[in-house]
């Protein structure tokens, strides 16, 4: 290189260069030009999908994994930070309320909100140039269908963390200006994400060839979704309904089988998050952003780190029954529930050397066990779960461990990747049919449809009567709500059921958080909860321990509502010498 300036230097007196020798394509990245046909098209697509699963934008995968545990879980009362009291902090922070904007957690989740939606605007771009002259009109349109799905997807993930975000689509992103995507975030962004998951409602297949991809079905529960986060219960309902009658979607027979790599793709399944190992690569496809969530020892799942995201004493009540029904009351929030004023036999502060017997005759829905792990308890076939052996610091974080992204011991290997058996390829349900009915329901309820509304709740509920139990030796007991429940009880008695329904039925799937806050509940919820938490509890034998001391004097207010947003964001925001972007009231 320097030769040749030397040479145009020297003969410059009587010739000149080319500028096109000096026009140098950027190296280990494709250009625009090469992208422009059918195969570039699909990999712009491709890779857009490939962040579904929260890994890959940059940050550490667990600050945006699709689970959503820390933001979705351990903020709520289903789950508490677990592992032990140093251990990063940044997610303690955010457990006790003590939400400052310079978190990194934060920022990471907004690095892959927006790095999705880049990539959206991409594909969507060059799936719409004419220089792709090697696909038809219709094969562009279902490309920018499936985009305009994933752009509203990650735009919904970002609002419903922050609320007052930035919409961002293809006619104002520009790669070459990094301007160009300084927008601000004042307008209230749910009519364009509507419109994202319509378009893509209206011009996708009913079904895909490839497992993954985004169909029509999907967008209209998506749609749906968004509709019920604004309270429009009528529109949400008649796309729910559609869903129900026509999508040819049905629950499958044992709960447990949306939750092992054996049930990936079920009939239940509307939209999963793809997970695969040993295809070649280091194993981020596999379940990577939750790699941290497994029991700290080397003869449980994971084989051993790292302790995060355990269940709660609260969570774990709540699956408590009487007469074969949840333990609640007849008002919206929660607040005359009781199934947390007596706690279930546990062997917190008991060591896994002392002799230990748990009263397994007290009633309990059977799927707390597809959910939770408690000691003397079966763990899928590990045998009964052997109590703090598998727990980092129990007395810090609690006597249980999460069990729904937990593999089979007969699985191992060929689930799991030969690099780490934490990175598994047990796919992450988006979007299942007993999320639709579960919706629908309270659509139903809050149009005035009470019948209609338990009619749904109780295909839930047979479906957990029904279906495989873990244990043989625990008091299952599960029951439907017997015929005019709903309506003698009135409509915050209904709203209550449904409400805990879905927290029974998705239960450790990060999405708690996010429906006490569209609740409206979220603020008297979590203050009790931690009021709670905070105090030792007691067992019907009379048998008192110590729950989570730390979250004495930890207070949820109105501004908790949604995070704040990185502060790094709003600096780099900046057009003209001022940030376009607005934190959020209270920060």
């Amino acid at each position: 290189m320097k030769k040749t300036l030397l040479i145009c230097m020297l003969v410059g007196l009587s010739f000149s260069c080319s500028d096109d020798f000096f026009d140098l394509k950027p190296q280990g990245r494709a250009s625009k030009e090469q992208l422009s046909n059918k195969n570039g098209v699909n990999a712009l697509l491709i890779g857009t999908y490939s962040l579904l699963d929260g890994v890959g934008a940059g940050n550490t995968g667990r600050q945006s994994t699709i689970s959503n545990y820390v933001f979705g879980g351990i903020s709520s009362d289903d789950a508490v930070k677990g592992t032990d009291a140093g251990d990063q902090p940044e997610q303690s922070f955010i457990e006790q309320y003590n939400w400052l904007s310079d978190n990194t957690y934060f920022l990471g989740k907004w690095w892959h909100s927006y790095d999705g939606v880049a990539r959206a605007n991409e594909t969507i771009q060059i799936a719409g140039s004419p220089d792709v002259k090697d696909m038809t009109d219709a094969e562009k349109t279902q490309v920018i269908a499936e985009a305009r799905f994933l752009r509203g997807h990650y735009h919904f993930e970002a609002k419903k963390m922050w609320n007052n975000v930035p919409y961002i689509d293809e006619k104002i992103y520009n790669a070459g200006d990094p301007n160009s995507t300084k927008v601000p975030n004042t307008e209230d962004i749910w009519g364009k994400i509507e419109a994202d998951f319509q378009f893509a409602a209206d011009n996708l297949p009913a079904t895909q060839a490839q497992k993954g991809r985004a169909t029509k079905w999907a967008a209209k529960a998506y749609l749906a979704k968004a509709l019920l986060f604004q309270k429009k219960w009528a529109k949400a309902k008649d796309l729910l309904d559609d869903v129900v009658k026509n999508s040819g979607k049905k629950l499958v027979a044992n709960y447990h089988d949306n939750y092992r790599t054996a049930g990936n793709n079920n009939t239940e399944s509307i939209m999963e998050v793809q997970f695969s190992v040993n295809d070649g690569t280091n194993g981020n496809n596999g379940n990577a952003g939750d790699n941290l969530n497994w029991p700290y020892s080397a003869t449980a799942p994971g084989r051993g780190c790292c302790g995060f995201y355990q269940p709660s004493h609260n969570l774990v009540n709540a699956f408590k029954t009487e007469n074969g029904l949840p333990m609640i009351g007849a008002a919206a929030d929660g607040s005359l529930d009781t199934y947390n004023k007596v706690d279930l036999p546990n062997d917190e502060g008991i060591v896994a050397s002392a002799a230990f017997t748990l009263d397994k005759t007290i009633p309990v829905d059977p799927r707390l066990d597809w959910t939770v792990g408690r000691r003397g308890v079966n763990f899928l076939d590990w045998g009964p779960m052997p109590g703090s052996t598998w727990i980092r610091d129990q007395a810090y974080a609690g006597p249980f461990t999460g069990k729904k992204w937990m593999y089979y011991l007969a699985e191992e290997n060929s689930t799991t990747h030969s690099t780490s058996k934490r990175n598994v390829n047990n796919n992450y349900r988006l979007i299942k049919l007993s999320h639709v009915l579960l919706w629908l329901a309270e659509c139903e309820v809050e149009l005035g449809n009470l019948a209609v509304a338990q009619d749904l709740v109780n295909q839930i509920r047979v479906r957990a009567k029904t279906g495989s139990v873990q244990d043989e030796s625990v008091t299952y007991k599960v029951e439907p709500y017997p015929a005019g429940t709903f309506a003698a009880k009135g409509a915050d008695y209904a709203r209550n059921a449904v409400r805990m329904e879905q927290r029974l039925e998705f239960a450790m799937e990060g999405h708690r958080f996010f429906d006490l806050v569209r609740w409206g509940i979220a603020e008297k919820v979590l203050n009790k909860y931690a009021a709670e938490e905070a105090v030792p509890g007691k067992e019907p034998s009379g048998r008192t321990f110590n729950k989570r001391g730390y979250m004495a004097g930890k207070t949820f207010t109105q501004k908790n509502l949604y995070y704040p947003l990185p502060q790094d964001e709003i600096l780099n925001s900046q057009k003209d010498g001022k940030p376009t972007l607005t934190q959020n009231p209270g920060y």
